[in-house]
């Protein structure tokens, strides 16, 4: 396996230094507008894919953008096999996508429907262009057939006839779907196994701690990630104790919902040095692609979590933001 995955790794090492890095992140959440924020990242090599951002909504669109370049660009280089790696992780950047889609469906069947009522009339189908959103191409899971989907019943039923399965109704779509991807990353993208049951722990603790109605099928989507304890915890003690003993230390010092920004500072700065140990450490193979992603996806939340606070007017407005920065530095 080492001497095929030589120039993918080699690639993906070139790749991974596109990185803003924790300090200019800093230094573009001390702003206190975006624009001196974006002035600030336009000396680093994120600068590309911030053109045009005018709103932390922009910067995430640009930065699911760029992430999925760099794995189309990777895919090109990994053998036949690894495609389906890359193609796992790629997923993430589809889920996102479909909710998306999902979100300006509903939005125009709500629409339609207020307009009818209002006249007395039935009210059509709603009626929304297709997408220009984000080519997947060859790492698409089922992409393509989803974006021309013109009603949310018409894209439940073709999610329902796809890998993503059943989603259920709109308030479990992101979960579910959320759910699918990681657990099919820890199927098939392996490297990436230890993140997608940390995923899948703050995922579950957010239902537990927010007393959130579990969708049906999630239960048994993490089953393999996080056991099934959790679905009786009732408290921040009682789910700590019901996750896999690995996966506890994330959740020290959550008491409550309002301390779940602290686990996911921990679990970023988790994949962010796990990533750079597979960059620089591992031979040629699946975990340095593995870690080029993880290590730029990070950076993209940086990036993103940056932005958020300039745009409230900086730390003093978004005091959180920059200890979430200050966490994962």
């Amino acid at each position: 396996m080492t001497a095929e995955w030589v120039a993918a790794s080699v690639r993906a090492r070139a790749m991974a230094r596109r990185r803003a890095g924790a300090g200019a992140c800093r230094a573009a959440a001390l702003c206190t507008d975006l624009q001196a924020a974006l002035d600030v990242l336009s000396t680093t090599p994120v600068s590309a894919w911030l053109d045009g951002v005018t709103t932390p909504a922009d910067a995430d669109r640009h930065a699911r953008a760029d992430l999925l370049w760099t794995m189309r660009v990777l895919a090109g280089w990994v053998p036949a096999r690894g495609t389906r790696v890359l193609r796992a992780l790629a997923a993430g950047v589809e889920r996102a996508e479909i909710l998306v889609r999902a979100a300006a469906l509903d939005q125009a069947a709500g629409a339609a429907a207020g307009t009818a009522s209002r006249s007395g009339l039935i009210a059509p189908a709603a009626e929304v262009p297709v997408a220009n959103g984000l080519e997947l191409g060859a790492l698409a899971t089922a992409w393509p057939r989803l974006r021309r989907a013109r009603s949310a019943d018409e894209l439940d039923a073709a999610l329902r006839h796809s890998p993503w399965g059943a989603m259920g109704d709109a308030t479990e779509r992101a979960d579910v779907l959320t759910a699918v991807w990681l657990r099919r990353v820890a199927r098939e993208a392996t490297p990436a196994r230890p993140w997608a049951t940390g995923a899948a722990a703050l995922l579950v603790a957010r239902l537990v701690l927010l007393g959130q109605p579990v969708p049906t099928r999630l239960p048994g989507l993490v089953r393999g990630l996080v056991g099934d304890g959790w679905t009786r915890a009732r408290d921040a003690d009682g789910l700590r104790d019901s996750l896999p003993h690995a996966l506890r230390p994330m959740l020290d010092d959550v008491d409550g919902p309002q301390d779940l920004w602290r686990a996911e500072a921990r679990f970023r700065e988790r994949v962010h040095t796990d990533g750079l140990t597979m960059l620089r450490g591992a031979l040629p193979g699946p975990p340095v692609v593995v870690g080029a992603v993880a290590v730029l996806a990070v950076d993209a939340w940086r990036v993103r979590a940056a932005l958020t606070s300039a745009w409230s007017g900086g730390p003093d407005r978004a005091p959180a933001g920059l200890e979430v920065l200050d966490a994962v530095a």
